[in-house]
């Protein structure tokens, strides 16, 4: 495939404010709350998704409040058929599905006995929005799906293009499917980059306006970059983190280094360093919200209680 137009840089925007402690409520859900009371009619719809094809071989990610969620999703019009695997892994697989009007949508269903669940807490106990999170993979693993809607939202309003988040449930996001059905889009180490210089400019920019919106996304690479109908699109934010976190700064070196190191193989003037100089003299996170941080913590610990 070749890339070779302007990557579809999007108009930047005023954004939520960077390092706002919003609140990411880990209370239990409405699916937790279906799973347990076990009525007729979902027991029905799990029968039926248990019995397609696509989930027979994948027991791992579908426990009954996994289901529950699903149904809950279902139930609230955010999706009206699932379809097959686009990707599988260790953490989470993503589907392909269609949402009530017929369109295409993407659900990312996380597993609750994610095998790396001590890196995922590494990334949740210094983000000032997950202080008191309990120990328990359950806690863990629905708080990094929060955490993933959440960064969608921060990102987008921060004029990056990322998936669009429609809805969070449980262990189960459901967004934007960058593609269409049976057409998925190609990573950027897949692609020609036939004019990489534009390219990089287009991935620096949206590093600055992350780290404005004070996040960090801690794995950028040319992996976790699609491209699409000239577009390209940063994807896998669960794990970035906010400019508070006491690892960011080594994330952003990381992610410069990664992104750099990319685009100077395809023939861009690109160097990590300059790269960290750029995002760091010119993005402007605020840091008004420090003053909510205590009221925002209590919450999180009254939730996890």
């Amino acid at each position: 495939m070749t890339l070779d137009d302007d990557f579809g840089l999007t108009e930047e925007t005023e954004g939520a404010p960077g390092d706002e402690f919003e609140e990411i409520d880990v209370r239990d859900t409405e699916a937790d709350r279906i799973a347990r009371a076990q009525d007729r009619e979902f027991a029905e719809f799990r029968k039926r998704l248990k019995d397609t094809e696509q989930f027979k071989l994948d027991d791992g990610a579908f426990d009954d409040a996994t289901y529950a969620a699903i149904y809950k999703l279902v139930q609230d019009g955010h999706m009206g058929a699932m379809g097959g695997p686009i990707s599988t892994g260790k953490e989470a697989n993503v589907y392909e599905a269609l949402d009530a009007e017929g369109g295409d949508v993407a659900v990312k269903v996380y597993r609750i006995n994610a095998s790396n669940f001590q890196q995922m807490r590494d990334y949740l106990e210094g983000d000032p929005r997950f202080e008191g999170l309990r120990g328990d993979k359950k806690a863990v693993v629905l708080s990094w799906t929060r955490k993933e809607f959440s960064n969608l939202q921060r990102a987008k309003a921060a004029g990056v293009r990322v998936p669009n988040p429609i809805a969070v449930q449980r262990n189960v996001l459901v967004m934007e499917l960058i593609g269409n059905e049976g057409d998925a889009a190609s990573k950027l180490s897949d692609v020609d980059v036939e004019n990489p210089e534009t390219a990089y400019d287009v991935v620096r920019e949206y590093m600055r306006r992350l780290h404005s919106a004070g996040l960090v996304h801690g794995d950028l690479s040319e992996y976790n970059i699609v491209v699409y109908e000239g577009e390209l699109v940063v994807i896998d934010v669960g794990q970035a983190v906010t400019v508070h976190h006491q690892n960011s700064d080594d994330f952003l070196r990381r992610d410069c280094q990664n992104v750099a190191n990319f685009f100077e193989r395809e023939g861009a003037d690109a160097d990590p360093g300059e790269l960290y100089d750029y995002i760091t003299s010119h993005a402007d996170p605020r840091t008004e919200g420090d003053k909510g941080a205590e009221g925002e913590n209590e919450q999180l610990r009254d939730d996890d209680g």
